[in-house]
């Protein structure tokens, strides 16, 4: 599974496209990813042409479609913003948070995406942010990086939240700056039960409002208190990370994954897709799993984010309006230094050369020559 493959996700929803017309109700954001994804680089988004004057070699390159969905336009991205961050993140240790919704909510969810994303974001915060001021656990002022994922490795519909949280925190009177254990954050309990109240009281007031669909598991606002109350909700930490440089590459590899990479992918063969996933269930083992074209590509469009909706959010210590005010007392309380961006207002050529140390638009044939600019090509109707 480690190998490169030629097959990419286009491909199979290229595969059955014109069977999801038929059988799929597309919302128009869905549509909009399926049409950008499917043409992403070839001739139907136009393009153009280089040549190195040094040999005559021609080079023909077809435009991205920049959607934020799509497998092959996210490199950059996630580059540019991992170096932007540099310079607002705190330079220590952080926790990994995650908190999951039960999946009797999945319905629910899935109708009212915007509201319901919305209040997961801001039931996750308040639970980390209420325990964290609770003196009998670290009273202190919490600083958090959220990450929206709506997806499982096998492309399941499952909404959740990453979170990173420094390991420490500023106190109430912003004159001391209050580290966390080692290995321990806030109890995972605590943090599970303020969630679930959250979450409870939220819902409620949606409901209250009329302002989301309701399914038909949910009758009344008892069946959903039963349902929200019926098992645990899971709120998972891990232990701290190192230094923020590793805390910054292991966050970009989440904050601009899309459902699935193209290297997940191994076979199209007929209607039948074939692609690695992790089964953290059974041991983190590497498994293959098969499915149709059509079932592949309905998970994969229901994973497909409300227009203008914000995936990652800061929030406390780390939230944008406090970067000159709590978060300047922590950096010197701290007394450590800022990692500073290295790419910021380069061109995004300017930043492949300085990645991969040498210059893009050297000619591949003669080696010697350099590809010049000369046609562009138009979109084809």
């Amino acid at each position: 599974m480690n190998h490169r493959y030629n097959l990419e996700v286009s491909d199979v929803l290229k595969n059955c496209q014109e069977e999801l017309a038929q059988r799929y109700k597309f919302h128009s954001v869905q549509y909009k990813a399926l049409e950008d994804i499917t043409s992403c680089r070839t001739s139907q988004r136009g393009g153009h042409k280089h040549i190195c004057f040094n040999c005559g070699y021609h080079k023909v390159s077809y435009n991205s479609c920049r959607n934020r969905h799509c497998p092959k336009c996210q490199f950059l991205k996630q580059i540019q913003w991992v170096d932007k961050l540099k310079s607002r993140m705190l330079p220590c240790r952080y926790f990994h948070v995650v908190f999951t919704i039960p999946q009797q909510l999945n319905k629910l969810f899935y109708l009212n995406q915007t509201a319901c994303y919305n209040l997961l974001f801001k039931a996750s915060w308040e639970a980390l942010k209420t325990a964290g001021k609770n003196p009998l656990y670290l009273g202190a002022k919490l600083g958090a990086i959220s990450v929206l994922h709506t997806w499982g490795q096998t492309l399941t519909y499952h909404p959740h939240v990453h979170i990173l949280v420094p390991a420490g925190g500023l106190s109430e009177d912003n004159v001391e700056w209050i580290t966390t254990r080692k290995n321990f954050l806030l109890p995972v309990k605590v943090l599970s039960a303020l969630f679930r109240g959250i979450m409870y009281k939220g819902l409620l007031a949606l409901l209250d409002k009329e302002d989301i669909t309701v399914p038909g598991d949910f009758p009344d606002k008892n069946a959903l208190k039963k349902q929200l109350y019926r098992k645990s909700w899971n709120v998972y930490a891990k232990k701290t990370f190192g230094a923020a440089e590793g805390v910054l590459q292991y966050l970009g590899r989440y904050t601009h994954r899309v459902g699935i990479s193209n290297n997940r992918m191994i076979s199209l063969e007929a209607k039948t897709v074939r692609f690695g996933y992790k089964d953290y269930r059974g041991g983190n083992k590497k498994k293959i799993m098969e499915l149709s074209d059509f079932e592949f590509s309905r998970r994969f469009l229901q994973h497909i984010l409300p227009s203008g909706f914000y995936k990652i959010r800061y929030y406390g210590i780390l939230a944008t309006a406090l970067i000159d005010t709590d978060r300047q007392e922590v950096m010197a309380l701290i007394c450590k230094s800022v990692v500073l961006s290295s790419l910021e207002g380069l061109t995004a050529y300017e930043i492949i050369r300085a990645l991969f140390e040498k210059d893009p638009l050297k000619c591949p044939n003669c080696k010697q020559g350099f590809l010049r600019h000369i046609k562009e090509f138009v979109p084809l109707e």
